[in-house]
């Protein structure tokens, strides 16, 4: 829960990178893994660990969905970035992954998941305030709607307290950081 320049996991891990929409997510693996943010599918980055982002997952989708209302589109993306990520803990690779980390039923399945592999599930939370993840929805262009806002935050807020309090089940294990911890992380390893 420190100020850690690296956190390490299990080979084989599956990482969800958590947070309110507008947390940082993107721009932590952007930074970590060299994403350029145009990708439409998985990274496989060194040690062959897959990097999923969400975005991969709009981009490829953008081409055929485009005209469709945001109502329409975002489950269909959704669908396909868990999908990718679920693909991955089947294959038996380390992944790090994207999500809002809001949704229990999806931990539990990709936890469920990485069991049957012989894997774990990590959690790294980026519990920055509402304001700041807002703040950073407008920067990058990628708005949820209040009331959908609302809803990552009532669900957030547990989440996290849960967290600090040392587990978050059926999480194998969970890092909390903060902005400033957030920016200071240079590495994720595996093994």
């Amino acid at each position: 829960m420190g100020r850690e320049p690296a956190l390490r996991f299990p080979s084989g891990s599956l990482v969800l990178v958590a947070g309110l929409p507008g947390a940082g997510k993107s721009t932590l693996l952007n930074r970590i893994y060299g994403l350029r943010g145009d990708e439409t599918g998985p990274v496989v980055a060194a040690g062959g660990v897959q990097v999923i982002d969400s975005r991969q997952s709009r981009n490829w989708w953008a081409r055929y969905l485009g005209p469709l209302p945001p109502r329409l589109r975002t489950p269909i993306v959704h669908a396909t970035h868990v999908w990718r990520i679920g693909r991955a803990v089947v294959g038996g690779r380390g992944a790090v992954a994207h999500t809002r980390g809001t949704w229990p039923h999806i931990l539990y399945c990709f936890a469920w998941l990485a069991r049957l592999r012989g894997a774990e599930v990590h959690l790294v939370l980026l519990d920055v305030d509402p304001e700041t993840a807002r703040a950073g929805q407008f920067a990058r262009g990628r708005v949820v709607t209040g009331a959908a806002f609302a809803r990552h935050r009532r669900r957030w807020g547990p989440l996290v307290e849960r967290a600090r309090g040392g587990t978050l089940r059926p999480a194998a294990g969970v890092v909390v950081l903060d902005r400033d911890s957030a920016d200071k992380l240079e590495h994720i390893h595996f093994g």
